[in-house]
């Protein structure tokens, strides 16, 4: 009996239609399944819900991946898809194994034969990049900053150190309460020619993303805070 396969679904990255950010393909795929992992399964259910599923949302089988979920329990979410069965990946917000833990999931698959399919949606790294200006040839995206303050200043210097030698622009995310600390560290620490890009919200009717200096932002800097954000320094 040949194997399923591990549909990889992004999701939209805030409360709107799906429709608005998925092609109609992915979204007749995501319909035609009916077991997906999930890192959280209320919000699978609430992304789910509008799309008219072809199995009642009651009726899907859900396996939740979080950072809690042990390692060694991840391949036994394949089961399906050795049986032959479709199952799908879904991400908490926007592309699924990029900032969650489903890399997990797509390395057992990889490692099973399980033949593994990227469909097509919204990124905010690649959206922010894309509206930033910055270099789109070289650039690296470093995830979380340290929580401590000295210790994100000092990761601070060292991502416009590196941006500076190499020219590769750096992408990285914050917790959204935490986001005016972070733009605070930004703006006192490094240099003032320093480009930063703030995208935030992106693909909602709030979205905001702009790009100027470390000095031009200090006359005038947003109020992010609870807001998803995308940061990026570059030159």
């Amino acid at each position: 009996m040949p194997k399923g396969k591990l549909f990889l679904i992004p999701t939209t990255l805030g409360d709107v239609n799906p429709k608005t950010s998925l092609p109609e393909s992915v979204i007749a795929k995501i319909q035609s399944l009916d077991e997906f992992v999930v890192e959280d399964v209320r919000t699978a259910r609430r992304f789910l819900s509008p799309l008219k599923m072809r199995t009642p949302i009651r009726d899907l089988k859900f396996h939740e991946l979080s950072e809690h979920t042990k390692p060694t329990e991840v391949p036994s979410f394949l089961e399906s898809a050795m049986g032959g069965k479709d199952i799908g990946l879904l991400s908490e917000a926007g592309c699924p194994c990029v900032a969650d833990p489903g890399s997990l999931l797509v390395h057992a698959a990889h490692q099973k034969g399980i033949e593994v399919v990227p469909l097509v949606g919204p990124s905010s790294l690649m959206l922010a990049l894309m509206g930033s200006g910055m270099n789109g040839q070289n650039f690296a995206f470093v995830g979380y900053l340290p929580k401590e303050q000295s210790a994100r200043i000092q990761k601070l210097k060292d991502l416009e150190r590196l941006m500076r030698k190499t020219g590769q622009t750096q992408l990285f995310i914050e917790t959204p309460y935490r986001n005016n600390h972070m733009t605070e560290d930004i703006l006192a620490h490094c240099q003032s020619d320093t480009r930063l890009c703030l995208a935030a919200d992106l693909t909602l009717a709030t979205q905001f993303i702009q790009a100027k200096t470390v000095l031009e932002w200090k006359k005038l800097a947003p109020d992010l805070d609870k807001r998803p954000t995308v940061f990026v320094l570059g030159q």
